[in-house]
């Protein structure tokens, strides 16, 4: 299953968003790998400062439980000042429709 969205970060807040990404945590890494994510790639508007997510997963059920992850919890934490977040610090991420796909 294939899942594109997109997120926004704040103004001036790229090169650190990418550094850190650059810098992910081995065990950030192992997190998606275990709850079925894979080829995972994140795109960056400069324009807009729009992120826009595409991710590989195995089912949306076990990919949810992503969130419950605790090194989840902490990556959005050490992610919040960069982007906008919704309270418990999760990204405000927006899920797009599929309407195209060749392989």
């Amino acid at each position: 299953m294939i899942k594109g969205f997109k997120m926004k970060l704040y103004e001036g807040m790229a090169e650190e968003y990418e550094k850190r990404h650059n810098e992910i945590w081995d065990e950030m890494k192992d997190m998606i790998h275990e709850r079925g994510g894979k080829n995972y790639t994140i795109f960056l508007d400069k324009e807009t400062n729009i992120l826009f997510g595409y991710i590989e997963i195995e089912s949306e059920e076990k990919w949810a439980k992503s969130a419950d992850a605790e090194v989840c919890r902490r990556w959005w934490h050490f992610m919040a000042p960069l982007m906008e977040t919704n309270a418990d610090e999760s990204p405000v991420s927006i899920d797009l429709d599929n309407v195209f796909h060749l392989d």
